[in-house]
C-alpha cells in the first residue's frame, strides 16, 4: 500500500514542477487503487435498524427483534447489538449506496413494501 502511495505523489511532484500541478483532488482519488482489507471484518445480522443524528454525526443502531409471541407480552423487545457512527458526508454516501442497491434488488425481484413508515 505504500507503494501505491509514493507513486501517487512522484505523479504530483512531476507534474507540479512540469506546470500541470491543477489537478483537483477529484482527479487525486480518481488515480488511486482502493486496497479492501477484510482481515478483521466481522458479520452482524440485523433485522431491526435505528438512526439519530446531531449536527456533527449520524448515529445507526442495529439489532434484532428477540420477541417470540408479542400478542401475549404485549411488549417488544429489540436487542441492540451494533452502533455505527458516521460523519453528515459518510451517511450520504451511505444512503446514496443503499438507495442503489434497494433500487436494484427491486428491479430484479419486485417491490419491497414496507409495513410502516420508518420515519415516524
Amino acid at each position: 500500500m505504500a507503494e501505491q502511495k509514493s507513486s501517487v505523489a512522484s505523479e504530483q511532484k512531476a507534474q507540479a514542477k512540469s506546470g500541470k500541478a491543477d489537478t483537483t483532488a477529484s482527479d487525486f482519488f480518481k488515480s488511486l487503487t482502493l486496497k479492501w482489507d477484510d482481515s478483521k471484518m466481522q458479520t452482524t445480522y440485523a433485522n431491526v435498524v435505528n438512526a439519530s443524528s446531531t449536527r456533527e454525526e449520524v448515529s445507526i443502531f442495529f439489532g434484532t427483534n428477540q420477541s417470540w409471541n408479542v400478542s401475549e407480552d404485549r411488549e417488544l423487545t429489540i436487542q441492540l447489538s451494533d452502533r455505527m457512527v458516521l460523519n453528515p458526508y459518510a451517511a450520504k454516501r451511505l444512503l446514496v449506496l443503499l438507495s442503489k442497491i434497494v433500487k436494484e434488488y427491486e428491479t430484479r425481484f419486485g417491490t419491497l413494501p414496507l409495513d410502516s413508515d420508518p420515519t415516524k
